[in-house]
């Protein structure tokens, strides 16, 4: 396969998980809220990356280290945002302004603008956000987790490159976790069963442990622009998910939708590869 196919590849399956994890999140949502479920799936992460790459400071690069810090942030932030952003507007409509994100960073990285643009009207035919009310609150923190969402593409592939295997994501996704905690863990955490403690665990497996791997391998053989429009598919994937585990029948203005996301990720994985795909520069010695 191609660096550009391995890429999407990847990115697709990231996708599939995430929705996955998505639906089995949501009696955790009932029991913890959106953001205490969130709090709960990021410290696992965290704990379960530490526990796999067990990254020691002298092994990475200042700059390295700053971008692993910094991605951690902006997952923090995504997570955080987006959860409070669906609990204020229509799901369709909180997605739809996500998606700027990743469309920005396709529009402003990328030479090929029609992948984009067809993605776009395609996220726009799938969520239909004009059938929702507008919460001015919601809109904020919608728009909030789009630039958390492009800063974590763009620090995604910037890790990818510095630091070797997944010891940047046992870097970032406990300084997600510690900036969770802050945010909405002292709420959550007086819920907390064992029971909880344990799904918990599991779930953020599916979400964000393996499509977190996942989106840092492809960003490792993809450009941020197609990467950015392959993001797309995303809705894309939860309306098949829905009709066929929920009998979420989708018209036709969905179906639309599909097509025109599904052309912008054929395009974008065609003509997407980096120029070169990019190995992790080397560790400083620990002498």
């Amino acid at each position: 396969m191609t660096p550009a196919r391995t890429g999407a590849a990847l990115a697709l399956a990231s996708i599939v998980l995430v929705q996955l994890g998505l639906g089995l999140s949501v009696g955790l949502f009932d029991e913890l809220g959106p953001e205490g479920a969130a709090w709960l799936r990021l410290v696992w992460a965290g704990v379960i990356f530490l526990a796999i790459a067990r990254p020691r400071p002298s092994r990475f690069t200042r700059t390295a280290f700053l971008a692993c810090v910094a991605l951690g942030v902006a997952t923090a932030g995504l997570t955080i945002c987006f959860m409070a952003a669906i609990a204020r507007l229509p799901l369709g409509t909180a997605t739809a302004l996500e998606f700027l994100g990743p469309l920005g960073v396709a529009v402003a990285r990328g030479r090929a603008k029609l992948w984009p643009i067809l993605a776009a009207v395609g996220v726009v035919l799938l969520t239909e956000p004009w059938h929702g009310a507008i919460d001015p609150a919601g809109v904020g923190f919608a728009l909030a987790a789009a630039a958390c969402w492009a800063g974590y593409i763009l620090l995604t592939q910037r890790v990818g490159d510095e630091v070797t295997g997944v010891r940047g994501l046992a870097v970032s996704m406990p300084v997600a976790a510690l900036v969770a905690t802050v945010v909405a863990g002292p709420s959550a955490a007086v819920r907390l069963t064992w029971e909880l403690v344990l799904v918990g665990a599991a779930l953020a497996v599916v979400l964000p442990v393996i499509p977190y791997t996942l989106e840092l391998l492809a960003l490792r053989r993809l450009t941020t622009a197609a990467f950015g429009t392959l993001m797309a598919l995303e809705p894309a994937a939860a309306l098949v998910v829905g009709l066929l585990l929920l009998d979420q029948v989708p018209g036709p203005a969905a179906i639309a939708g599909i097509a025109f996301v599904v052309a912008a990720g054929i395009g974008a994985e065609r003509t997407g590869a980096r120029s070169a795909v990019v190995a992790p520069v080397a560790e400083p010695s620990r002498a």
